[in-house]
């Protein structure tokens, strides 16, 4: 017996393309030999679809595609994900297809609460498990959260499954997969009963959904790896009710798999919004250098512009180091000095509000009226060319509000918002090793913004390594001021990044989406008020 997993890539409300993609995995799983094929969770509505699910109209256009797609079924069984109205209640559900019709639908029965998905909102939990039976083999079914938050085919007063089939929305993190593996063996170990785990692919929003779908058999040995970011139909072979060893795809590093999670965000975000390419302002630094690289990977080179928009504080190797990356990526590029705006603006700023020509008196307004400038010409290229602005910034500058609100912030997604600038460094680095494509000099010269002389970062903010460790700590993992300086970080800097992050809510609430890696991210993973009194709680010890 043959069973087909369908890592296939669908787009939330995309009705009827997401029933065309699954109804081309069946044929081609038929074709194969396969008696039974899985897809992800809500395959056919694509996910999360978050508040399309209110729509009553949304529902009705999924189950009438759920009945045309049973119709098209023959001698193969289909397992498909879907939203499901049942007397006045929407679920999370998975129908089991043969022969045209729908032998039962099952109902998701944990839901996920997690701010990323938020399901409570809008399903209603399953009660009921299903099993079913398939030349000879009995299966169970569950749905992403039913498996990873608690496993419910093994309860004592049910009959119990040779293999559960688990249809997952499970979005990348970094070691994600890791965290897969260790469930899925603590389950086994306890049950002794095999796992199959169908994942989806594809970025949504600020999700990266990377597939990776596997299968361990009942003593927790892997019989089969898929790839990661890559759509494709698999076929498991069972045989004494257990799957046999297959393919098995060796794991990549965590820079490799975040490089991919990257790309494959920025070319859904792109290509599934309808954008006919990418704008990009570069600056001849580092992360400039990165989104670039990440969005020929995904893009191509022919879809993407770079602007290179100097000022008098600009280093002519910035320039140089520049024009030798558009030369090795081959992308258009434009050269704008934008030194006449930026002395009109300093002049009418003196006449007329009757302030000290000279930019070392103004502290940082001539910083961010150079960057609001070259943010006013992307925009108006952008609005031109229809193409997406696809902006700089990293998530060490963006906690910290080291950015220019309408400057360097303005675009329509933010590749690296969950890149801190160490993690920024190691992707160069990985990068270059697959082909050199940024220049030696941009990786190794001390970071700046270029927007006053002799600039460097490391003006206002600690070293990065510090910087990026103290964010890690207190973003991702939720430690006390006193946690973080218990590991030897100085207290000094562990006040003022926490005062900065918090300071700074208000500009990342205005920040464009950007692609989610970590556990804890600065999108809907961070929900901090704007205004509140950080100054007494913020450095509390824990008792």
């Amino acid at each position: 017996m043959y069973i087909a997993i369908a890592q296939i890539n669908c787009t939330v409300g995309d009705i009827a393309g997401n029933a065309a993609k699954i109804l081309v995995a069946v044929k081609q799983a038929q074709q194969a030999g396969a008696a039974l094929i899985i897809t992800p969770e809500l395959a056919l509505s694509g996910y999360p679809p978050a508040d399309l699910l209110l729509r009553e109209t949304f529902c009705q256009l999924c189950q009438h595609a759920l009945i045309q797609l049973a119709q098209s079924i023959d001698d193969i069984t289909l397992i498909v994900g879907h939203p499901s109205f049942d007397e006045n209640k929407l679920y999370n559900a998975a129908s089991i297809i043969h022969k045209g019709q729908i032998q039962h639908t099952y109902h998701k029965r944990i839901l996920n609460k997690s701010p990323f998905f938020n399901e409570t909102y809008y399903f209603d939990a399953g009660t009921q498990p299903y099993l079913f039976e398939l030349e000879g083999v009995t299966f169970g079914i569950d749905i992403c959260a039913d498996f990873w938050l608690g496993h419910l085919p093994a309860e004592t007063d049910h009959p119990q499954p040779d293999i559960v089939l688990v249809l997952n929305a499970s979005a990348y993190h970094i070691n994600k997969q890791v965290s897969r593996y260790q469930t899925t063996h603590q389950f086994i170990k306890h049950t002794g009963i095999s796992v199959i785990h169908t994942n989806l692919i594809g970025g949504q929003d600020e999700l990266v959904f990377d597939g990776a779908s596997f299968a361990m058999n009942g003593q927790g040995e892997l019989t089969h790896q898929l790839d990661e970011f890559v759509e494709t139909i698999e076929l498991i072979e069972i045989q004494n009710k257990q799957p046999v060893k297959g393919k098995l795809m060796p794991t990549q590093s965590p820079v490799a798999s975040i490089y991919q999670a990257l790309c494959l965000g920025v070319h859904d975000y792109v290509r599934k919004n309808g954008f006919p390419g990418v704008l990009l302002g570069l600056s001849g630094g580092v992360d400039s250098a990165l989104a670039l690289s990440i969005a020929v990977d995904a893009l191509g080179a022919d879809q993407i512009r770079t602007v290179m928009m100097p000022t008098r504080y600009t280093a002519d190797m910035s320039l140089e180091d520049a024009n030798e990356m558009v030369k090795l990526l081959g992308v258009k590029h434009i050269e704008c000095n934008i030194e006449p705006l930026f002395d009109l603006y300093l002049k009418k700023i003196a006449e007329d509000f009757h302030i000290s020509p000279d930019p070392a008196d103004f502290n940082t307004m001539p910083e961010n009226i150079q960057a609001r400038i070259r943010g006013t010409l992307l925009m108006a290229l952008s609005n031109y060319t229809g193409s997406m602005v696809l902006t700089t910034g990293n998530k060490s500058e963006m906690a910290v509000g080291y950015c220019t609100l309408y400057g360097d912030m303005a675009g329509g997604f933010a590749v690296l918002k969950d890149i801190s600038k160490t993690l920024v460094y190691q992707l160069c680095e990985y990068r270059n090793q697959i082909q050199r494509v940024i220049p030696e000099r941009i990786i190794r010269r001390a970071p700046s913004a270029e927007l006053r002389l002799n600039q460097t970062d490391q003006d206002n903010l600690p070293a990065y390594e510090i910087l990026d460790g103290i964010i890690e700590a207190y973003v991702e993992k939720n430690l006390t001021p006193a946690e973080i300086i218990a590991l030897h970080y100085d207290e000094a800097d562990v006040t003022k990044v926490i005062q900065l992050i918090h300071s700074n809510e208000y500009k990342r609430r205005q920040s464009p989406p950007g692609i989610r890696i970590t556990h804890c991210d600065f999108g809907t993973a961070w929900r901090y008020p704007i205004v509140s009194h950080s100054g007494t709680w913020a450095t509390l010890t824990a008792e």
